[in-house]
């Protein structure tokens, strides 16, 4: 049996009113409709809920045994829609940030934090890790609202970014290689033939920049292995399966015994970015985006066929 709870919610009020017209006044409906119903409910169940006569309006044993059953009803309902509605109003205050690298650099993140929570004290911050495999941090799946992320992005005319670290790329090397030793810069052409670790193909044009593919003159590089998280990176370049390339902020990462860093010439910074779908900037995204500016003193570099 199917009840709907517009009916549940008319045999209350008749119940408790024990008068049609009243009930209808207090369910901004008809009495002719209320009465409709409540007659329809009657048939569905079989018996009669009301006793209807000159002297007013009764309920019958029937009406008496569900009486309880329909208010317990009418309660859970209402919970129910209560508490979608504040996951309605909680999913809309909560802003998801991607990240596949911690932006520490100098307390980046806190800093961003305290100034958008003054901003919009109601709204909750929720990070998200995202493997190396996506380099739009889980923005290209709508899983993250705003991401921190390397540029270039895949498909970046689809994003607004704003940079807010641009730092030299250094070489990390595992000790004892012939490079290792020297702490001045060293040239990239000095480094065309070693085996380099590298992104998954996944990530597209990231990892062809980490790959500095566009400084060697067409000649393919070697590939030592792929590596998809800092712990991966670490445990390989201890290997002694390869090089690899890395923004300056992201050394300490990787620099825990075993590992050397160099300088390198010949290639140009990173650049380390906020990025949010250019189709999606709503008052959160905009808020967050306003906090990162001030925090690093950065710039909003808009999606489209002039952006770097």
């Amino acid at each position: 049996m199917d009840v709907h709870g517009r009916d549940l919610r008319y045999f209350v009020a008749v119940a408790e009113e024990l008068h049609f017209t009243r009930a209808a006044e207090r369910l901004f409906v008809s009495q002719p409709a209320l009465s409709k119903q409540v007659r329809a409910l009657e048939r569905q169940l079989g018996a009669d809920l009301f006793v209807r006569d000159r002297h007013g309006v009764a309920l019958t044993p029937a009406g008496e045994a569900l009486l309880p059953y329909a208010r317990e009803v009418l309660d859970g309902w209402e919970r129910g829609w209560q508490a979608v509605e504040r996951a309605k109003a909680a999913q809309r205050s909560t802003l998801v940030v991607g990240m596949s690298t911690s932006p520490g650099r100098g307390g980046l993140l806190p800093a961003i934090r305290s100034r958008f929570s003054a901003a919009c004290p109601g709204a909750e911050l929720r990070l998200r890790q995202v493997s190396w495999q996506d380099p739009t941090a889980g923005l290209a799946d709508g899983g993250s609202d705003v991401a921190f992320v390397w540029l270039p992005l895949p498909d970046q005319q689809r994003y607004d970014h704003l940079v807010v670290a641009e730092e030299p790329r250094l070489v990390a090397f595992p000790d004892g290689h012939r490079l290792a030793a020297d702490d001045s810069p060293v040239d990239f052409a000095d480094l065309l033939d070693e085996p380099f670790l590298a992104l998954p193909a996944a990530a597209g044009p990231l990892r062809d920049y980490w790959l500095a593919t566009d400084v060697r003159a067409g000649r393919p590089p070697r590939i030592g292995a792929e590596v998809a998280s800092t712990e991966e990176t670490y445990e390989a370049l201890c290997a002694g399966l390869g090089v690899v390339l890395l923004a300056a902020g992201n050394a300490p990462l990787i620099s825990l015994g075993g590992v050397a860093t160099r300088t390198v010439r010949g290639i140009t910074p990173s650049r380390f970015a906020l990025a949010w779908p250019r189709t999606a900037a709503g008052p959160l995204i905009r808020a967050y985006a306003a906090a990162c500016r001030q925090a690093a003193g950065a710039r909003v570099v808009p999606a489209g066929p002039g952006a770097p």
